[in-house]
């Protein structure tokens, strides 16, 4: 029996300035489909990657991958940082850090 390879849609933001959440919003609306209405905030993004139903680019895939550097909002400790990098915990997304101690 063959077993089902799952897809991917990956996004490499590496060599972005993401300094700020709405940096981050900016440099996945285009590659991930982003309705104009989409909330712009983590609660809108998680389940937009998690629920879906939202982008129909995110849904032709089984799984989002984005890479980022470990800088900007990405090496921030602060609760938005918190709140947006617990957004990609599911089966469904995945985040890959890169930078100091390589990716994570």
């Amino acid at each position: 029996m063959a077993e089902k390879t799952e897809s991917e849609l990956v996004v490499d933001l590496r060599g972005q300035s993401i300094e700020t959440l709405d940096d981050f919003w900016d440099a996945v609306t285009e590659p991930c489909g982003l309705p104009e209405w989409f909330g712009r905030n983590t609660d809108a993004w998680r389940d937009t990657i998690q629920t879906r139903g939202i982008s129909e680019v995110i849904d032709r895939y089984d799984v989002l991958v984005v890479h980022v550097d470990r800088q900007g909002v990405f090496a921030a400790r602060n609760r938005e940082a918190r709140a947006l990098r617990s957004s990609f915990a599911g089966r469904r997304s995945r985040l890959v850090v890169h930078g100091q101690g390589g990716p994570r």
